[in-house]
């Protein structure tokens, strides 16, 4: 089979944390053709999505004293050449977020690939769909109490009822401008102002779970299936666990909430073509579902003594 990765520059990617690396790495292992490309390559033409790929050979990483290690050249890619993506089996859409407007053209264009030719991993529409904050709002019994708002007042009723609060870009990623808010902070309304650009840009704002000093939790969903899980643990002065700004990973288990919370899950990632999943669960609620370029494969592998990528790519080659 032929594989296509849609990702940001190979050569910013750390390959011991990427989880693109880690499923092109598991698709080269398994005998199929990986091929690289980014967003700003894709074209329609005749109604067709076509994208300049290059096909890459990869040095998978080793693992060394409990870490991954890559080799100096871990990659190396073929010239490229202008083809249509029908001619993939599988495509991954994995550019991190912000999900901008060059990002959402991006989607359009995945749009023209015949999916009985194609399977393009997430879905274009049920990226579009999918804000990786606002997304999880229609599972109400599963998130904690949350309100989306721009108004200042608003927002500072809601901090001020609930002691404290966790202030989240509804366009961020790995952790960047969460805030941890408290009504008598001083800078309370500056914040506010940043946060929503003076109003203009809504922001989520979620009761602050004091189970967060004990972990963030990633599960991997394949399909709405739970395949793997690893908590994430804030160090230092720092309340994210977002691995990005320094948590530290740890071994973990799925409970009998979360198996709950996924199973609740999955009909609706299923309808919506989000095939590759991370949701990220404090306390037993939910926080968050992450569809553009979930990560968190190299982690539970080291730790699990597993290989998610094979899993994942398993499954594509049975559709």
């Amino acid at each position: 089979m032929k594989f296509a990765f849609i990702i940001d520059p190979i050569q910013r990617l750390i390959p011991g944390h990427d989880t693109s690396v880690a499923l092109m790495e598991a698709a080269q292992e398994l005998g199929h053709e990986v091929w690289v490309t980014q967003a700003e390559n894709l074209s329609v033409i005749s109604g067709k999505a076509w994208g300049l790929l290059s096909r890459v050979a990869l040095t998978p990483v080793q693992l060394v004293e409990g870490h991954w290690v890559a080799a100096e050249v871990w990659y190396e890619l073929e010239k490229p050449t202008f083809q249509p993506l029908e001619a993939m089996d599988a495509v991954f859409m994995r550019t991190d977020p912000p999900v901008n407007i060059p990002y959402l053209y991006a989607t359009y264009i995945l749009d023209c690939i015949d999916p009985q030719k194609t399977l393009v991993i997430n879905s274009p529409k049920g990226l579009r769909s999918a804000n990786e904050k606002m997304y999880a709002l229609q599972f109400v019994e599963a998130i904690p109490e949350t309100i989306v708002s721009q108004n200042k007042q608003v927002i500072r009723q809601f901090v001020e009822k609930k002691g404290a609060a966790v202030l989240k870009p509804l366009g961020g990623k790995a952790g960047e401008g969460i805030l941890f808010m408290e009504g008598r902070d001083r800078n309370f309304n500056s914040l506010i102002e940043i946060s929503t650009q003076q109003g203009q840009v809504p922001v989520m704002v979620q009761t602050y779970l004091p189970e967060a000093k004990e972990g963030d939790k990633r599960i991997i969903l394949m399909n709405g299936e739970p395949i793997g899980a690893i908590n994430r643990i804030p160090t230092g002065n720092e309340f994210r666990g977002n691995m990005a700004v320094g948590g530290r990973v740890a071994k973990t288990e799925i409970t009998e909430r979360e198996y709950q919370i996924c199973t609740q899950l999955a009909p609706v990632l299923q309808k919506d073509g989000l095939y590759f999943v991370g949701i990220d669960v404090i306390g037993g609620y939910l926080t968050e579902i992450n569809v553009t370029s979930p990560t968190g494969l190299r982690e539970i592998d080291l730790l699990d003594n597993v290989c998610l990528g094979k899993k994942v790519i398993k499954w594509v080659e049975k559709i």
